[in-house]
């Protein structure tokens, strides 16, 4: 079967070896099928209605359904023949691919009192021989003549609603009338040209021009949505209207905070209206719903000030204390100025690092201590403590003695101090009849720098 093997190619051809065994060869052959007309020119329908107004005008065209066989070269469809008509003729055009496409052409003008319907017979013809061929019954029904059009109440209706309007509420109704009687007035609503999106959004009622919502409407997507209205009679006459939606925001959109830059350490001495974040507040609704002002709490050392656009920058207040506090975590809180308002709140953690900005501190300026005579060498005698403030570095204290002499011999013969922990040791067993009171100073330096 060529058809099922080629489908519509040209030419057919099936290609296979032969193995002669003995000499171990291999020979190639090609078999073209050729064509026969085995297949008859068929249309889809057996029959297809056409409605023509009796007034339509001569010289209309009305394209036909097309013929197909399976079928190629000669075999193929070759032409199309209309049964004769006073009243139609076919005209074959060629289309650009080489196809044949049928149109029936009205010849003169129509007359519904004279011939309420044509019966015309289409016929397919292949080149093949014998010639097979397949008919299409065509049926022109002529419509009585409509000479008045719809016509809207209005060119242009307008509703506002708003955003938040329940599912399914009739938002208006577009009425068009038609003085012609029985179908000639009969009118029925539909969407012209209408966006593809806003077709999914609303529901029209063919029969009523009723206007629903099938959708949520969205104010922030669209503030007005158009859409034109067709009113059609039964005969194929017209008009059209346009529908404007107005859609009334409503307070659906809290405010977006974002931080465009943001610092997440400072130093304590950071001077004031150093910059710590970039921040952008954007909120999608309109007027009121969409104003919106951005605060931080009243007890911290920051402040907001507003650029234009509404960016803010977050400031130092004044200088900072990490002795006092070493990590703030600062609310950022955006509010429209809608009923009821709505509010987005970010978080900031910020980091106060140390600088050097405390010297370590004695818990007292002077101390007393006593020790036994005889005493052994390497006793402790005292821990002195100091206490630093800062953090890390800054806050590691080593301890020393200050350079004296003693009767003459220098102090640091008599006793030793442990710099890391600032405890005192004696050097040497003290007599009390030669010592009675020993006077030191001992000083406490941080690491930091200074």
């Amino acid at each position: 079967d060529r058809e099922e093997l080629c489908a519509q190619s040209a030419r057919c051809l099936v290609n296979f070896n032969i193995l002669v065994e003995d000499k171990m060869k291999l020979f190639p052959v090609e078999v073209e099928i050729i064509d026969i007309n085995d297949n008859t020119p068929q249309f889809q329908l057996e029959d297809v209605e056409f409605k023509m107004n009796e007034i339509t005008t001569p010289g209309t065209r009305i394209p036909l359904p097309l013929g197909q066989d399976l079928d190629v070269g000669m075999n193929s469809l070759q032409s199309y023949q209309l049964s004769p008509s006073h009243h139609f003729s076919l005209d074959v055009q060629q289309g650009a691919d080489g196809s044949q496409l049928p149109e029936m052409v009205l010849q003169s003008p129509l007359d519904r009192e004279e011939e309420v319907v044509h019966h015309l017979l289409l016929t397919a013809s292949d080149g093949g021989n014998p010639v097979l061929s397949g008919t299409l019954r065509i049926h022109v029904q002529v419509v009585d003549a409509n000479d008045n059009p719809p016509a809207f109440t209005q060119a242009q209706y307008h509703t506002s609603v708003p955003e938040n309007v329940p599912l399914g509420t009739r938002l208006l109704t577009v009425k068009a009338t038609d003085p012609d009687e029985g179908v000639n007035g009969e009118v029925a609503y539909s969407f012209h040209n209408i966006d593809h999106k806003i077709a999914q959004i609303f529901q029209l009622d063919s029969y009523t021009g009723e206007i629903s919502n099938k959708e949520a409407l969205d104010f922030e997507e669209y503030k007005i949505y158009s859409m034109e209205i067709q009113a059609q009679d039964g005969a194929g006459l017209m008009a059209r209207a346009k529908v404007l939606v107005k859609v009334l925001d409503i307070n659906d959109n809290a405010p977006e905070v974002t931080m465009t830059s943001v610092t997440t350490s400072v130093p304590e001495n950071f001077p004031p209206g150093a910059i710590i974040a970039l921040i952008s507040v954007h909120d999608q609704d309109s007027g009121d719903n969409g104003d919106t002002t951005c605060s931080i709490p009243g007890n911290l050392p920051f402040k907001l000030e507003k650029l234009d656009d509404n960016f803010y920058h977050l400031v130092t207040e004044r200088t900072l204390d990490r002795e006092l506090t070493s990590r703030y975590n600062i609310t950022v809180t955006a509010t429209d100025q809608g009923t009821p308002a709505l509010s987005t709140e970010t978080h900031i953690s910020l980091q106060v690092t140390d600088i050097n900005d405390n010297p370590p501190v004695f818990p007292q300026d002077s101390y007393s201590t006593f020790i036994l005579e005889n005493n052994p060498r390497g006793a402790s005698l005292f821990s002195a403590t100091a206490h630093d403030a800062d953090s890390n570095e800054n806050a590691l204290v080593t301890y020393s003695l200050v350079e004296d002499t003693i009767q003459g011999v220098p102090l640091s013969s008599y006793v030793s101090i442990n710099s890391d922990t600032g405890v005192l040791y004696a050097l040497r067993s003290f007599d009390y009849e030669q010592l009675r009171d020993l006077q030191l100073r001992v000083v406490a330096c941080d690491s930091g720098d200074p």
